[in-house]
């Protein structure tokens, strides 16, 4: 599968169908080769993100989000072809969506109050010195800013 022909077909889905795909997509692209809490932690930022509103109304606008994530800066004809790794971060990001629906208090969270993450090894994006969550694997996960629920 190539990335363009997935979000593509995201376009054409249900937007609850769409929003798994999209958060899937983005789980691959950053964290196929992290563990299980790291891509959890991944999509939790994802997660923040959409319901913060500030990136998109869905998780397809903020994953694609100009140069957010992975989708919008991989090449478009990138192929994921790791079947095991692909079935792997869509059962996360379904767990993940899940888990987020949960009321505030609830929720499991991985890295609190988290709104961005890197990978030291390919990027030193302007926030890097922000406030340090936690690092897992080869990502650090960051405060930039905090990030309240729309209307919130």
């Amino acid at each position: 599968m190539k990335l363009d022909w997935i979000l593509w077909l995201a376009s054409l889905m249900s937007p609850q169908a769409a929003d798994s795909l999209c958060l899937s997509t983005t789980l691959y692209l950053e964290a196929r080769n992290q563990s299980v809490r790291g891509q959890q932690a991944v999509a939790e930022v994802a997660l923040r993100r959409e319901e913060s509103g500030l990136w998109g109304d869905s998780m397809c606008e903020v994953v694609t989000a100009r140069k957010q994530f992975a989708p919008t800066i991989v090449s478009p004809r990138t192929r994921m072809h790791n079947t095991e790794a692909w079935a792997q971060v869509v059962s996360i990001a379904i767990e993940s969506e899940r888990n987020w629906a949960l009321p505030a208090g609830e929720r499991n969270e991985i890295v609190p109050g988290a709104s961005h993450f890197m990978a030291h090894a390919i990027a030193a994006p302007s926030w890097r010195n922000a406030y340090q969550v936690a690092t897992i694997g080869d990502h650090t996960f960051l405060k930039v800013q905090k990030l309240k629920p729309r209307g919130g």
